[in-house]
Parts: C-alpha cells; sequence; structure tokens
C-alpha cells in the first residue's frame, strides 16, 4: 500500500521518464525527419496534455531533441522561440501593466456599474458588458481576478439588505425563519489571495481544494473592512480575490432565499463567460489568438489578411451578438423569463436591497478619487495604440504605414512596443513649472518615478506564455521542414468527400471537447499544423478552418480546470460543478453555432474563403518540394 501510495505521489516524475522511453523505438527503427519529428511531437504534446513537466518547460522539449534527432539545426530552433507576436505581447503588457498600476480597470468597472443601477438583470448585463471590454485589452485571467471582488461585495450587500427586510416583517412572528439561514449566523473572516497572470486553471483548482472552498457557507454579512487604495493610487496592487477563509463549517452553502442563490451563481459564472468572449474580439485578447496569427504568418508569409483591423471586424460582431445571447440565457436559467421588469424604466421607489447595493458600489468609486495624471497618461495610450493599430492597413483606405517610403517594415508591434517604450519614460507625477510645493524638493527620486517600472513589467509578463508560443512555432517549423505535415495532410484525403463546412464543424466540435480537459495554448498549438495540412490537402481557405477553431478553443467553459477565470470562479462557492456543466454548454453551443454562421456569412467576403488562395498554394508546393 505504501509503494502505491508512494507511486501515484511521483506519477507525474514517472510519466515525464517512461513516455519518451516507451516512443523511442519509433525514431529508432523508422530513422527519418518524418518519425524523429513525430516522436518530438508525441512527448511534447503528453507532456502538455499531462502537465507532468509545467507548460513552459514542455515547451523547451523542441529545442534539444530537434537538433539530437537533426530535424533542426540550433540556431534555426532558437529563432522560432522570438517572434514578431512576441514583441506584441511585450508592448502590450507594458500598457496593461500601467492600466493595473494606476486602477484604471477598476474606475472604468465601477463606472459602468454604476450606470446600470441595483437589478439582479440589469446587475448581470453591466458586469458581462464591463468584463468584455476590459478582456479585450487584458487577459481573462487578470479581468475576472479584478472584477469578481466588486461582484463579491455587490451580492454580499444584496443578501444583507435581504437580511434586513426578513428580520423587519418577521420581528413579529419568531415562528417565521429564514429558509436555510446559516447555523452560526456568524461573519467569517475574509482572506485576501493575489492571483498571478500566467496562474493556471490547475494552480487555482489546487488552491481551492487545499483551503476547502469548494461549496464553502456563503458571506451573508457585508465585509466590514478590506484594504483598498487611498486616493493617491499606491502603486503596484495586483487583483484580489476574496474568498473564505477556510473554517470548519457547514458543508454547502446557506443563501437566505432560493433567488439569492439564484443570483449569485448568475452573476458569478457570467465574469468568467463574459471574460471568454471579450477574449475573442482582439487579436492580442488571448494567447490562442496570438499563437495562430503567429503561426499563420510563418506558415503563409505572402499572405496579408489577417491583422488587429480585419480581426477585429470579423470578430466584434461575434463577441456583441454572444454577450447580448449569453445574457438572455444566462437570465432565463437563474433568474427567469421576467425580462419585462429587467428591462422596465419605469422610476418606482426603490427596495431597500437596492438602495444598499447602490450605496456600496457608489462607495467604492469615491475612493478612487478624482482621475489621477497617470490614469489620463495610460488611458490617451491605451486609445492611441488602438487608434494607430486600426488605422495602419485598414484595407479600404490608406494607412499611415503607406507614407513611409519603404513598405512592410512596421508590425501592430512596432506601435505597441514604442507606445510601451514611453511609459518606461513619463514620469508617474504630472510636471510642475511653477513654484515647487513645500516638500517637494525632498523627494526628488519618487517625483521622477515612470509611469510603470521594470519591475511593474516583469510582474505583469507571462513568460511562460511566450515559451510556450515559441515551443508551438518550434513544433510547426520542424513539422513542415521534416515533411511531417504533408504526411499527415495525406492522411486526410478520406475527408475530401465533405463539403468545407463539415469539415469546419468538425474540427471546432473536436476542440471545443479537447480544450475542456486540455489547456488552451496546448490545444492550439497541436491543432494548427494539422489544419493547415489538412486545408491544403483539401484545397479549403486555410482562414476557413484555422479561423473558426481558434475561436473555439477559447470555449472551455463548462469546468473549474477549463481555464483560470473558472477556476477563479468556482473559488468563491456559489456554483457546483453541475452549475458550471449545465451554463457552460448553453455558452458553448451558443458560440459555436454563432462562430460557425460568421465564417459562412461576414467571414467569406472579409477573408475571400471561397477561393483557394495563391499564397496557400506556394505554401504546399514548398512543403511537397
Amino acid at each position: 500500500m505504501g509503494l502505491l501510495k508512494g507511486l501515484l505521489r511521483a506519477r507525474k516524475l514517472l510519466l515525464s521518464i517512461v513516455v519518451p522511453l516507451l516512443l523511442l523505438p519509433l525514431p529508432m527503427l523508422h530513422p527519418s525527419s518524418e518519425a524523429a519529428c513525430a516522436y518530438v511531437l508525441i512527448v511534447t504534446a503528453v507532456y502538455w496534455v499531462s502537465e507532468a513537466v509545467p507548460l513552459g518547460a514542455a515547451a523547451l522539449v523542441p529545442a534539444f531533441l530537434y537538433p539530437f534527432f537533426g530535424v533542426l539545426r540550433s540556431s534555426e530552433v532558437a529563432a522560432e522561440y522570438f517572434k514578431n507576436t512576441t514583441l506584441l505581447l511585450v508592448g502590450v503588457i507594458c500598457v496593461a501593466a500601467a492600466v493595473e498600476k494606476w486602477n484604471l480597470h477598476k474606475r472604468i468597472a465601477l463606472r459602468m456599474v454604476m450606470m446600470a443601477g441595483a437589478k439582479p438583470g440589469m446587475l448581470l448585463l453591466c458586469f458581462m458588458t464591463c468584463t468584455t471590454l476590459l478582456s479585450m485589452w487584458l487577459s481573462n485571467t487578470s479581468t475576472t481576478a479584478m472584477v469578481m471582488p466588486i461582484v463579491e461585495a455587490v451580492l454580499q450587500e444584496l443578501v444583507s439588505a435581504e437580511e434586513e427586510q426578513l428580520v423587519a416583517s418577521n420581528s413579529n412572528a419568531e415562528e417565521a425563519e429564514p429558509t436555510s439561514l446559516d447555523v452560526n449566523n456568524s461573519q467569517p473572516s475574509m482572506e485576501l489571495i493575489f492571483v498571478n497572470e500566467d496562474t493556471s486553471a490547475t494552480d487555482c483548482t489546487s488552491l481551492m481544494q487545499n483551503k476547502n472552498l469548494n461549496g464553502a457557507p456563503t458571506i451573508t454579512n457585508p465585509v466590514k473592512t478590506v484594504n483598498r487604495q487611498d486616493k493617491q493610487h499606491p502603486p503596484q496592487e495586483k487583483p484580489l480575490v476574496l474568498t473564505p477563509d477556510p473554517q470548519p463549517q457547514e458543508p454547502s452553502r446557506k443563501y437566505k432565499s432560493h433567488h439569492d442563490q439564484m443570483v449569485c451563481k448568475c452573476l458569478s459564472l457570467s465574469i468568467s463567460y463574459a471574460a471568454t468572449i471579450g477574449g475573442l474580439t482582439t487579436i492580442i485578447g488571448t494567447s490562442t489568438s496570438l499563437i495562430f496569427l503567429e503561426h499563420f504568418n510563418n506558415q503563409y508569409p505572402a499572405a496579408e489578411v489577417v491583422n488587429f483591423g480585419t480581426w477585429f471586424l470579423f470578430s466584434f460582431p461575434i463577441s456583441l451578438i454572444m454577450l447580448v445571447v449569453s445574457w438572455f440565457w444566462m437570465h432565463w436559467l437563474f433568474l427567469g423569463c421576467n425580462f419585462k421588469e429587467t428591462c422596465s424604466l419605469s422610476k418606482k421607489k426603490k427596495t431597500k436591497r437596492e438602495e444598499l447595493s447602490e450605496k456600496r458600489i457608489r462607495e467604492e468609486y469615491e475612493k478612487l478619487g478624482t482621475i489621477s495624471y497617470p490614469e489620463m497618461v495610460t488611458g490617451f495610450f491605451f486609445i492611441l495604440m488602438t487608434v494607430l493599430w486600426f488605422t495602419r492597413e485598414p484595407g479600404f483606405v490608406p494607412g499611415w504605414d503607406s507614407f513611409f517610403e519603404k513598405k512592410g517594415y512596421r508590425t501592430d508591434a512596432t506601435v505597441s512596443v514604442f507606445l510601451g517604450f514611453l511609459l518606461f519614460l513619463i514620469p508617474a507625477k504630472k510636471p510642475g513649472f511653477g513654484k515647487k510645493k513645500d516638500g517637494e524638493d525632498r523627494e526628488p527620486t519618487a517625483r521622477m518615478e515612470p509611469i510603470i517600472t521594470w519591475k511593474d513589467f516583469q510582474k505583469t509578463m507571462p513568460w511562460e506564455i511566450v515559451i510556450l508560443v515559441g515551443g508551438g512555432y518550434a513544433l510547426a517549423s520542424g513539422s513542415k521542414s521534416s515533411g511531417l505535415s504533408t504526411w499527415i495532410g495525406h492522411q486526410m484525403l478520406s475527408l475530401s468527400s465533405l463539403p468545407p463546412w463539415a469539415v469546419t464543424l468538425l474540427a471546432c466540435v473536436l476542440v471545443s471537447i479537447v480544450t475542456e480537459f486540455v489547456s488552451n495554448p496546448a490545444t492550439i498549438t497541436i491543432f494548427l499544423p494539422i489544419l493547415c495540412s489538412l486545408s491544403e490537402t483539401l484545397h479549403i481557405n486555410p482562414l476557413y478552418t484555422l479561423i473558426p477553431v481558434t475561436m473555439c478553443i477559447s470555449f472551455a467553459v463548462m469546468l473549474p480546470v477549463g481555464n483560470p477565470p473558472n477556476a477563479i470562479v468556482f473559488s468563491y462557492g456559489h456554483c457546483q460543478i453541475k452549475d458550471m456543466v449545465k451554463a457552460g454548454l448553453g455558452v458553448n453551443v451558443i458560440g459555436l453555432v454563432i462562430v460557425t454562421v460568421a465564417i459562412n456569412t461576414w467571414g467569406v467576403s472579409l477573408f475571400d474563403l471561397d477561393t483557394f488562395p495563391a499564397w496557400a498554394q506556394v505554401s504546399n508546393i514548398t512543403d511537397q518540394a
């Protein structure tokens, strides 16, 4: 028994050793470049799927196995680990670090919630809209970690207000007790957990299990004190996740009413779904879209059809429709079909719970104080970067890139890195040219501190994703040079009898299932080379399969281990796994249907998907040669 327990504890180590040894006969018995590349690909994929080693470490496997088996030179492999997309990510992270450091995202979120009021249906729509907008530019994980404490505070006010109403209405009837009250009716203490940007879903899940958060009792009283920033915006404040302090309590959450329970479930789950929807909108919204972009540019260098503008034109209607339909789905599933009351604009008297929740949101917003100079600078750079991305090569009119004599030298990465570099230079305090205030000359260092420092950048930069993306590029490059991708494509000729839309739909359904259990970056890295070969073999425009598959990989919304936002939401204990499966299945189907319709309607005209392009034919000829 002790030996079995020891093997279970060391299962990841054993797996990381046994798998390469078991597969070693493949390149030994078939000494060819295709077999050696397949060996490296399978070993790396097993490491990614099983997470026997960290994702970033597993991505380094091609760096030493490709040269060892003679698939690629070491210098060729090394060049794959730092591409143009990496520079794009560096610039974006600089701006994101400034947004998070000076709490501009929190100001935007609270302001939008204040506009919505306290009706559960409108709060749901507002929180989803706000999370979607933030997730377009920030990572889904950081957006969820920032918005969830605000949602939790609002939910506590709603439940607390309901408790006061119940006590007032039943003060003369002692036998009338609120349903499912906590036994001790005591206020549990709160714990602050710092969530790192690159925290994986597995890490979040293990954190929940270690702290016994699954099904922890609800927080029925508002938080008395939580560390917040003052009006001067202290530097460095990471998104916080509020979770109940693990104490011996009831095995399941207790609520004042069934309605309160449904509201808590609905608002919590909607944040994870909205973060996923927002990440689809921009090419920098998720790591999967960045991996797709760089792989596509490497595989088809002559294709200049996918950039920030064209991706946004295609994906923004998808995100907008998904947001609205998902709101209707969540409202119907948890809050009922009373859409008339939710959308009513009547000025009837507000209930006690609505007044308290609005007061709580207003107080949080007032704690931020007036907008500061660093927030204004960050907001300006944020808008400027977006405008420059859109106007570089709009397509329908000449962009600013045409003003330069040499064309094609500037990309979206050029803009983001330039603006990110300026954030290291601009002082965080507004320069004063008049008389110095008392005590100003005593703090020259603080006065000259820039908007962001290198330490700020390091804390936000997801280096594991950078290495993971590089490993994917290395695998793709090895598959192409060794001829493995061509061999895989020929094995799929049996699918040539199916219409293109059916091939794309099958691929989307397949990745939607796989990504529930495998990380999104690992899933897309494994499937991209296969789908490219499949498209070229069947003479389908590669974008017709790559774009919808890239989007569907993000729909890992049914399980806590699907992605970090799911794990963060699950850690609050409002919802159970069956709630996530039921609601997530609906969102998954909604996304699959909308993406399928989009790629067959406006996607066809936007990317010329009804023809097999010349740039794909050139790549196909090169691979066969």
